[in-house]
């Protein structure tokens, strides 16, 4: 375990190390910059902010130097944001999408593993052939067009179109970011529960005269989940990254609103420090997501 942790705390360096350079050779060769508007200042102003946050030196040397800053906790000052670090915001703006996100993985988890047991007892019948089509629907349409869709039938009419003032305002962004996520996990526990009960092992069960909860519970859907916990690091960083467009259509304070809006606005230091943040907390959460599955399963070795 220790020999496989340190192996992935090597391979997550590696990979912030790529993401960092990606990200940053991205924002340069953009055309734009977080001084170009509509009413820019003059040459002399724009050449100020641009040695005040360091943008007149070469490239390479702008990146080594936010780097050093990033090893020493420091993720720089926004462009547009003045008076406030890169911290300061994401320590504002991600609890607001982290607990969206976890309202949207329970409920996807809770809607998700009822409905592919359901479907796949009920194989071949109408419930079967009715949770497919939603759970395709779900895979097929993007989170941004399922937000935009329940705003305009749901939202408009109930008064919650914007923020999270009240539960009622957690609808459309929770159904919005759980439909995905729900409908994989419906045809994962579908499929995998359909392959557990042909085997040998469930129909001793059956032939042991043991209740159908029981076999369902205790034999079928144990074994079953284990292909939703693998998915459950993928679905963490689905909803973070869907949570970017759904945030913005719905106009909620949290960290993907910020992170679209830095994006828009060119604001490097926001844009690279967001970035980092969320690929560190990914990494984190698929490395979590192993060490459950390995206690879940206590056949499953770490190499």
């Amino acid at each position: 375990m220790v020999k496989y942790i340190c192996k992935r705390v090597l391979a997550a360096v590696i990979t912030m190390l790529g993401i960092s350079v990606i990200t940053f050779a991205l924002m340069k060769f953009v055309p734009g910059g977080p001084f170009l508007a509509e009413k820019a200042p003059s040459a002399a102003v724009t050449a100020a902010l641009e040695a005040k946050y360091g943008l007149d030196k070469h490239p390479v040397e702008q990146y080594f130097t936010y780097m050093k800053g990033v090893l020493r906790g420091d993720l720089g000052p926004s462009i547009k944001k003045r008076g406030r670090t890169v911290a300061e915001i994401i320590a504002a703006g991600f609890p607001v999408s982290a607990k969206l996100g976890a309202i949207a993985i329970a409920v996807a988890v809770l809607l998700g593993v009822p409905l592919g047991s359901i479907a796949a007892l009920c194989r071949g019948k109408w419930q079967d052939n009715l949770i497919l089509v939603a759970a395709t629907t779900g895979i097929s349409v993007p989170s941004f067009i399922t937000a935009s869709l329940l705003l305009v039938t749901f939202g408009v009419k109930n008064n919650v179109t914007f923020g999270l003032a009240t539960p009622a305002h957690y609808i459309i962004p929770v159904a919005a970011l759980a439909f995905l996520p729900m409908s994989y996990i419906a045809r994962l526990i579908r499929s995998s529960m359909l392959d557990v009960m042909g085997q040998d092992y469930m129909r001793t069960a059956k032939a042991k005269g043991l209740s159908q909860a029981v076999i369902l519970f205790k034999h079928a859907l144990r074994n079953s989940v284990l292909p939703v916990i693998t998915y459950l690091g993928p679905a963490v960083a689905y909803t973070l990254t869907g949570s970017f467009v759904v945030e913005r259509i719905c106009t909620i304070p949290g960290l993907g609103n910020e992170f679209v809006s830095s994006i828009i606005n060119r604001d490097y230091p926001m844009i690279m420090g967001t970035t980092l943040f969320l690929a560190a907390l990914i990494i984190v959460m698929n490395v979590a997501v192993d060490i459950v599955y390995r206690l879940v399963d206590p056949r499953i070795t770490f190499k």
